[in-house]
C-alpha cells in the first residue's frame, strides 16, 4: 500500500510540528487539519495547506479526510471520558466515510491493555477502540514520557536558574524517556510499512533512567550541576496550576488534576509502567531510539531565558 497524502491533526502543536517536519522531509504530501484557517501562521510551516477539521463532528472530519490516503495525529488530553469517546467516534466515522487507507494515532501517553479508572487514560482506550472498529489499518504509537517535558517553560528555567530538575516521579521510578522527534519518526515509519498495522507500539528511549540519572545527563549537557527533586504529584499539579492560572487550586478534571492522577498511578505500581523494550519498535519499524544525553546535548538550554 502506498501512502502519499496525509492529513495531520494537531499540526500546530508541540507534537504536531515534529511530525509535519518528519513527513515533509520524507516526501509526503501533508495537509494540516485545523479549526482556524491561520492556525499554522506561528509555526515553521506557515504555508502548509490546511483543511477545516472539527473532531466533534463526523461530517467535518469526513470532509477534512476526503482525498487523503491517511491520517496521522495526536489529540489533546480530555479528562471527561465521554467527551474523549465522542472525539474518537467522530474521527472514526469521518475516516470511514472518507475511505482512508491507514490511521496512525499517537496516544501521547502510556496506555495499559485494560482500563485504569483514570478518565484521560481510559478515554484514550475508547478512541483506540473506535478507530479499530472502522476496519481501517491502524497503528497506535504509545509513548512513555517525553524528554521534551524537561525543556518546557515549567521545567527549564528552574534547571538553569537553580540547578533543579523537579518532576512528579518517585526517586526510583524507571522511565524510558522518549523525544518528540522519535515519536514523529515512528509515526512516519508506520505509514511506510504494513508490519505494524493493527499493533499497539509502546515507544520509549533506549535507557531506563531514574530521576538522578536524568539530572546527571542534564548537568553534563548544560555544563553545570543539576540535582533531581522528586515532587509529590499533587504538589507538581499545584505548581503547574499556579504558573498558568495564578492559583494553586487544582480544579477536578483539569489537566493539572489529570497529570497528578497519572503520576500517582505510575509511582504506586510494583513495576514501572514506563519501562519499554526498544527492540519492539526496532523490529516493527526499523528505528533506533535517541539516547537521553544525546537529546539533551542537542538543545539550546539558554534560548529565550533571561541572561
Amino acid at each position: 500500500m502506498t501512502i502519499s497524502k496525509v492529513c495531520v491533526l494537531g499540526a500546530p502543536a508541540d507534537q504536531g510540528q515534529p511530525l509535519v517536519a518528519e513527513l515533509l522531509a520524507h516526501g509526503f504530501d501533508v495537509t494540516a487539519g485545523v479549526r482556524r484557517a491561520d492556525a499554522m501562521a506561528g509555526t515553521p510551516f506557515p504555508d502548509l495547506p490546511t483543511v477545516f477539521a472539527d473532531i466533534t463532528d463526523a461530517d467535518a472530519m469526513a470532509q477534512a479526510f476526503a482525498g487523503h490516503d491517511a491520517a496521522a495525529f495526536h489529540l489533546p488530553f480530555e479528562f471527561d471520558r465521554a467527551k474523549a469517546a465522542h472525539f474518537g467516534a467522530q474521527i472514526a466515522e469521518g475516516a470511514r466515510r472518507a475511505g482512508l487507507k491507514k490511521i496512525i494515532f499517537n496516544t501521547a501517553c502510556y496506555v495499559a491493555p485494560h482500563d485504569l479508572d483514570l478518565s484521560a487514560h481510559d478515554g484514550r482506550r475508547d478512541i483506540e477502540r473506535a478507530l479499530e472498529e472502522t476496519g481501517i489499518p491502524c497503528v497506535f504509537i504509545e509513548p512513555t514520557v517525553f524528554m521534551d517535558n524537561q525543556y518546557r517553560i515549567w521545567n527549564r528555567p528552574l534547571i538553569m536558574r537553580e540547578g533543579i530538575f523537579a518532576y512528579p516521579a518517585k526517586p526510583d521510578l524507571l522511565i524510558n524517556w522518549v523525544c518528540l522527534e522519535d515519536v514523529a519518526q515512528a509515526m512516519r515509519r508506520a505509514l511506510q510499512t504494513d508490519a505494524a498495522d493493527g499493533q499497539h507500539v509502546p515507544l520509549g528511549g533506549p535507557e531506563a533512567l531514574v530521576g538522578d540519572e536524568v539530572a546527571a545527563n542534564l548537568a553534563e549537557a548544560i555544563g553545570r550541576p543539576v540535582r533531581f527533586q522528586s515532587l509529590a504529584p499533587e504538589e507538581f499539579a499545584a505548581r503547574m496550576s499556579e504558573m498558568v492560572t495564578g492559583s494553586r487550586e487544582v480544579t477536578p478534571l483539569s489537566i493539572y488534576d489529570g497529570m497528578a492522577k497519572f503520576y500517582s498511578f505510575y509511582n504506586t505500581q510494583a513495576t514501572s509502567p514506563l519501562l519499554v523494550d526498544p527492540a519492539h519498535a526496532r523490529d516493527l519499524l526499523g528505528m533506533e531510539p535517541t539516547r537521553h544525553l544525546d537529546w539533551a546535548k542537542s538543545k539550546d538550554w539558554t534560548a529565550g531565558l533571561p541572561g
